[in-house]
């Protein structure tokens, strides 16, 4: 049997504000932005081998850079997303949510048409393969906390802090913390 060249993995590991970081790809587009030392068991992905040359990830890699470096706002990388068609309507909710904004698990749900529909919301943000660049770190919880992401609560916070840094609170953001 022939290998699909096309749907082939590919993937380089960079150093990030949030540790290591692994950016992997098709022929297609990024396929993935992966935690260190995650497994590819949540993404659903097959293993893929190494290419540090490999334009898309030198492109992705830069791009990451710029976005922990504040000078990034928007990700202009091509994506081979794989996932149920659930899946993938929330993941490209996700990109309509602008940089330094937050939505709520249930807004998010009322966006796509079905309020009911928060806890399939969490199960899709949770099989989000590409991290970061798909912003999944944006969605908070209905009380304004931070909950659920597979790189962890402290990487979410460090992500939207580093989104959130030029904002001027507001009233509401100084008194919420007493």
């Amino acid at each position: 049997m022939e290998r699909d060249k096309d749907s082939e993995l590919i993937y380089t590991d960079m150093a990030s504000k949030v540790g290591k970081i692994r950016v992997v790809a098709t022929r297609r587009g990024l396929a993935a932005v992966l935690w260190e030392g995650e497994d590819y068991t949540r993404t659903k992905l097959s293993t893929p081998y190494r290419d540090d040359q490999a334009p898309l990830l030198q492109l992705a890699k830069q791009q990451l850079l710029e976005y922990f470096d504040g000078k990034r706002t928007v990700f202009d990388l091509p994506l081979d997303m794989h996932g149920t068609p659930f899946q993938l309507k929330v993941w490209h909710a996700l990109l309509d949510i602008p940089f330094g904004q937050t939505k709520t698990y249930g807004e998010l749900a009322r966006q796509l048409g079905d309020i009911k529909a928060v806890r399939a919301v969490g199960g899709a943000l949770n099989k989000n393969p590409i991290s970061i660049i798909v912003p999944c770190h944006r969605v908070i919880g209905g009380s304004g906390k931070l909950v659920g992401f597979a790189g962890g609560l402290k990487n979410k916070s460090i992500l939207l802090d580093l989104e959130m840094k030029d904002q001027t609170p507001t009233l509401f953001d100084v008194y919420s913390n007493f």
